[in-house]
């Protein structure tokens, strides 16, 4: 995969998809321990999703959202953060959300409905999932606004989808972090598709870096099956909001292997020859090969971590299949300090039927 922008894009990638380096790797990448660590956030992330999908296919968890051959976005993105940033997913982001320490207990209460999903015991300011599209990156704008106005040295980052890009919710929020020098950073995750619209038919523009260029701020793109060169892209990106110089765009070129969620079926308007053309390309075997050479991984290792992964994850999914469901009436109790008139009496109604 190669950047698709004009030479004033920059393009960014550390690891190709044959597992080698390319050129000097940042300091970070160096270190093995701080590579494997990782590769486990990535095993975890697409373990993750198949035991979400899993659950769903058997009508106990709702629709689905895998970031399966995206992993690498969310997780370099929440590598290069520090725990007081705030980080505002959008729904496919649970690698990322995983690494700042939201447990795959909560994740599945959110999927399955339930609003304790969302109150994470860690990562306590970060925001929940996001499903409307690009609503989050106004928020986002907001976040950073209040880190300036207190002087924290503390950045927001949003992360959305390459059809998020052709809303007026993420212009609007481009524009005002650019007046504002807030400090933010806006990770697009380009899979090229939005749901069933590739992304020449989102935009006439060569790149969706390029969008930065209006909102008189930084743009570039980066290898997003390259977690070493998304984390250091992203780094960047928050050592110059941190210094007060403002927000970035970073567009990161990956792709969806998988169904837009549980509820879509990708073959209806894409070819597999398409999407097999792009497996070689994947994150997680390109970080295992880096791996094998730098550090000798091997099959025991390999084995230890898809085990550890597993119990994790199948104690996660016995914990949620035991929670019992909260009351109907819930579903009012968390949008309005106080509920209006309308939505107190749907809220009595709701109680006396249960």
């Amino acid at each position: 995969m190669t950047g698709t922008g004009s030479p004033s894009i920059p393009f960014t990638r550390c690891i190709g998809p044959d597992g080698a380096a390319v050129g000097d790797l940042p300091d970070f990448a160096r270190n093995p321990a701080e590579l494997v660590r990782l590769y486990r956030a990535l095993v975890l992330t697409r373990s993750f999703d198949a035991k979400a999908v899993a659950l769903q296919r058997t009508g106990r968890l709702g629709t689905f959202a895998s970031s399966l051959g995206q992993e690498a976005v969310s997780v370099g993105a929440a590598a290069a953060m520090r725990p007081e940033d705030v980080f505002l997913p959008s729904f496919r982001e649970q690698g990322g959300q995983l690494w700042r320490g939201v447990t795959p207990l909560e994740l599945l209460l959110y999927w399955g409905g339930d609003e304790r999903g969302s109150d994470f015991k860690a990562a306590r300011e970060d925001f929940p999932v996001c499903v409307p599209v690009g609503s989050h990156a106004p928020h986002a704008v907001g976040v950073a606004m209040a880190f300036k106005l207190r002087r924290e040295k503390r950045v927001a980052v949003c992360v959305l989808g390459d059809g998020a890009t052709s809303k007026g919710d993420v212009a609007e929020a481009l524009n005002m972090a650019g007046v504002w020098k807030a400090p933010s950073v806006f990770v697009i995750n380009n899979n090229r598709w939005a749901i069933s619209v590739p992304v020449a038919r989102q935009t006439a523009a060569a790149t969706l870096a390029q969008k930065a260029v209006a909102a008189g701020i930084p743009g570039e793109q980066v290898d997003g099956n390259d977690v070493v060169a998304v984390r250091a892209v992203v780094e960047r990106a928050l050592a110059r909001a941190r210094a007060g110089d403002g927000p970035s765009l970073i567009e990161a070129l990956t792709y969806r292997l998988g169904d837009h969620t549980t509820a879509d079926d990708a073959s209806r308007y894409r070819d597999d020859a398409e999407v097999s053309a792009h497996w070689p390309e994947e994150p997680i075997a390109r970080l295992r090969h880096h791996l094998a050479t730098v550090a000798g991984w091997d099959k025991a290792q390999e084995e230890r971590v898809l085990e550890e992964t597993a119990a994790l994850l199948e104690r996660a999914a016995e914990a949620y299949l035991a929670t019992a469901p909260q009351p109907a009436a819930t579903v009012f109790d968390f949008t309005y300090a106080a509920l209006p008139a309308e939505l107190a009496a749907q809220r009595r109604q709701a109680l006396e039927g249960s």
